[in-house]
């Protein structure tokens, strides 16, 4: 009769073994369910083959420490998971109460009380607790928890502000818009919380690993029994390969979402860190992207004896209060010039053609070739060539009568983004192949991928075709993400492996990319294609961690004397290392961002 059998059959073994088999059922059960209702031989019935084998041959001491750390384990690895995960998506329960001006008075209510209309007060050093546009007041705005800019934003009255956002410097009022869960930081947080959910895909596929590893980790353990007995057999058999991989994975993806949030990235979609690896093909729709909404002056033809300036102020005086993009460039290229913008009358706009202002007894017309001929306006053969030139050359041009003589033309290009030739420089990393698509002609386009560097460009692409484009290039077997900016761009966006938008913060919610990029720019573009190879290279490192010491408990087993404690303290020692192994990259960021929160303090105090 074995050692372990007269234990158990002695009053004493009883008494001392019924705790523990007692502890161990959950085991039992768990691997009772894998191998005969899910037909398969996984880690939980690795679990009950070693509890057995060390009840049945008294090996009470170091089955109880296996469980003790197990459920340790499980309680530190669900309080990490659960750590990250709230410091990603928390962003409520910051504002119990808020104060607001009624009828001319100051008064404070609950959070909970707010609704919309109501005029919210907020001060330096406070958090703004609505989505809303400003009434009164100017402030210096913190935005970076939600586009991840740097720099502060001068608001005053008129401009959109967000919930949980810092005024820094100022006093303002806000009239709500959206309060609560309707806030734009509300909708990110239910991005975020559904992309944490990918976590379970994540979890199964460390698990896998391990499940795949357990086949192995048996052969070696029916080894060492017949060769070496049931000491070294029960080491060998826990050895565990990735016994912890199912849990770190996914603490590791909270983990690089923190960061990437930190930096104004959204991930709408978990699966993103991986699909970038993947990715050889970069497509950037043009207009909106790789170029800004708002265009800039690029010449001024002035006839009739008259210079720039003089034509340029009277067409920034008839548009000075639009909001158009044509009307913002002429306004900024005046604003630059120091020209004084004159006093208006008897407005007159007709959508897509033009306007017709009256200043100082003269009627100022401005607008396209349709409108002048529209009022009977008498284009000059030279103004019809420089319109049919700039056209051809993908530009906007816009005609200027006086009464009802033409007297110029202004024309407008496309601003191409400052930040888009170095991004594109450090995306051939990533890619070896880039595409320019665009609805424009086929000059505009060309000359913009040669400035750029781009080889390959779509002209003349309508919307609806861009889909079909995408799908042409992964015919061919490319692994395509798409760089749009989200307005008419949804259908291309859902084709492409990965899609990323430019759009802002105010449109999260129903933008239909997997990645935005919160500040409108792209910036951060590879930041995306970095966080994803660091985040791969994380994942190995940590599944090294869970592997090595396995290996280290076999060839122990074998060669060394180990015993079942030895395993034991190996697996444990890879659960701390593997945890810290997926919290590095969050710790080197946060000791990044206060090194540089230090010298923009020493530079303030200097």
């Amino acid at each position: 009769m074995a050692r372990g059998d007269r234990y158990l059959l002695s009053p004493g073994g009883y008494s001392q073994s019924a705790p523990l088999i007692y502890v161990t059922i959950p085991f039992v059960r768990e691997g009772y369910r894998e191998v005969v209702k899910d037909h398969r031989v996984g880690m939980r019935a690795m679990d009950t083959l070693i509890a057995t084998l060390c009840i049945t041959t008294g090996q009470y001491f170091g089955w109880s420490l296996a469980c003790s750390f197990l459920h340790l384990g499980k309680k530190v690895l669900k309080k990490t998971e659960d750590h990250s995960q709230k410091k990603l998506v928390d962003v409520f329960g910051q504002h119990r109460s808020v104060w607001i001006e009624k009828e001319g008075i100051e008064v404070e209510i609950p959070f909970d009380a707010l609704k919309t209309g109501d005029i919210v007060v907020v001060n330096a050093g406070e958090t703004i607790p609505v989505d809303g546009v400003i009434v009164r007041g100017m402030a210096s705005v913190d935005q970076h928890i939600l586009t991840g800019e740097s720099q502060p934003a001068d608001r005053e009255s008129g401009d959109k502000v967000f919930a949980l956002t810092l005024v820094l410097m100022g006093r303002i009022y806000v009239k709500v818009e959206k309060t609560g869960e309707e806030t734009t930081a509300a909708s990110i947080a239910l991005i975020l919380n559904r992309t944490a959910n990918f976590k379970q895909e994540v979890q199964l596929r460390g698990e896998a690993v391990g499940n795949r590893l357990v086949l192995p980790n048996l052969a070696f353990g029916g080894i060492a029994l017949f060769t070496r007995g049931i000491e070294s057999a029960l080491p060998a058999l826990n050895a565990r390969f990735a016994l912890y991989m199912r849990v770190l994975a996914p603490i590791g993806m909270l983990n690089f979402l923190n960061i990437a949030s930190h930096h104004g990235i959204l991930i709408k979609d978990g699966r993103v860190l991986d699909r970038m690896l993947q990715v050889d093909t970069i497509i950037f729709d043009k207009t909106g992207t790789l170029t800004e909404d708002t265009p800039h002056i690029g010449k001024i033809h002035p006839m009739e004896g008259y210079d720039e300036n003089e034509i340029l102020k009277y067409v920034a005086s008839a548009e000075h209060k639009q909001t158009h993009p044509i009307a913002k460039a002429i306004l900024k290229e005046a604003g630059e010039r120091g020209l004084a913008v004159l006093a208006t009358d008897d407005v007159e706009y007709k959508i897509g053609y033009g306007i017709a202002v009256t200043i100082d007894n003269r009627v100022i017309r401005v607008g396209s070739a349709r409108f002048m001929e529209a009022l009977g306006i008498t284009l000059p053969p030279e103004m019809r060539e420089l319109d049919k030139e700039a056209r051809h050359q993908g530009h906007t041009s816009v005609m200027v009568a006086f009464d009802d003589r033409a007297v110029g033309l202004v024309e407008l290009h496309a601003t191409v983004r400052p930040e888009a030739k170095s991004i594109i420089r450090e995306l051939r990393r990533y890619a070896t192949s880039m595409y320019i698509i665009s609805g424009d002609h086929e000059m505009p386009t060309r000359k913009l991928a040669q400035d750029l560097g781009i080889d390959h460009y779509f002209a003349e692409t309508l919307p609806e075709n861009k889909a079909a484009l995408i799908s042409q290039l992964q015919n061919q077997g490319k692994i395509v993400c798409y760089v749009g900016d989200g307005i008419n761009d949804s259908i291309a966006l859902k084709k492409a492996n990965v899609s990323v938008s430019l759009r802002g913060a105010s449109t999260v919610a129903t933008d239909t990319a997997q990645v935005i990029l919160m500040d409108e720019s792209l910036r951060q573009l590879a930041r995306v294609f970095d966080l994803a190879r660091n985040f791969d290279s994380t994942m190995k490192s940590t599944l090294a961690t869970t592997i090595v010491p396995g290996i280290i408990s076999v060839t122990g087993a074998f060669f060394l004397n180990f015993r079942l404690i030895h395993s034991i303290l190996l697996n444990q020692a890879s659960l701390v290392v593997g945890l810290g192994i997926t919290a590095w990259p969050l710790l080197q960021e946060k000791r990044k961002s206060e090194r540089i929160e230090y010298r923009k303090a020493s530079e303030e105090l200097n």
